[in-house]
């Protein structure tokens, strides 16, 4: 009667809280791709450490502007094709169409909950592609300031490359959710800048409406 239809309604709560428990632990698990975190925090900070303190290392200008260079060019790299990616499921980059003409293109990976990025890895992308490009802009001044101009294109190329980096993945972020409707494979979500070749896709699927429609 009453007793055991009270035990099964009993146990099913207990099985869904269980599952809301293991997903939300999932989640906030710890780190799932500690190379990824590493390098994507790696390569930058190095490039400020380098910077704030190549003088104590050596007397060289163009050893130091070197090796800040690479490392800033290191990560430019590994954050937009390997980093982003792994701990966040977003990916930008540029593409030649068949006329020629360049456009980016800014993907959003949608995967299970699973697959997904826990929050330490998100929250570590995010403030480290948000931090650097702000402490290079400082860099910046401070190099006005105190006239070492010499140090001025490589604090711009620093600016420069972060920032790119940051601006790509921002779009990413807004452009996936603009596009959540539209996929072009089971795993990504894709906002391209507008060109011709959207145009004659567009007008390829009114064109088999219009057939559609006058049979």
């Amino acid at each position: 009667g009453s007793p055991p239809q009270a035990l099964v309604d009993d146990t099913e709560d207990v099985s869904l809280d269980f599952g809301s428990e293991e997903e939300l632990a999932l989640r906030k698990a710890k780190i799932r791709h500690p190379l990824a975190t590493f390098f994507h925090l790696f390569f930058r900070v190095s490039a400020i450490i380098t910077y704030l303190f190549c003088d104590w290392f050596s007397n060289s200008f163009v050893a130091c502007f070197v090796t800040i260079l690479l490392l800033l060019s290191f990560d430019f790299w590994s954050v937009k094709n390997v980093t982003g990616r792994l701990l966040v499921g977003l990916h930008w980059w540029n593409q030649i169409d068949e006329d020629g003409k360049s456009h980016w293109v800014f993907e959003a990976r949608r995967v299970p909950t699973r697959a997904a990025s826990t929050e330490a890895e998100a929250r570590i992308f995010w403030l480290g592609l948000i931090i650097c490009p702000v402490i290079w802009t400082v860099f910046f001044f401070s190099t006005l300031f105190s006239l070492k101009l010499k140090w001025l294109a490589l604090v711009i190329a620093g600016i420069s490359l972060q920032t790119a980096n940051l601006y790509g993945y921002i779009y990413c972020k807004l452009g996936g959710h603009k596009s959540t409707s539209r996929t072009t494979s089971a795993f990504f979500v894709t906002a391209d800048v507008p060109t011709k070749q959207a145009r004659r896709t567009a007008e390829d699927h009114t064109e088999e409406h219009g057939k559609t429609g006058t049979r």
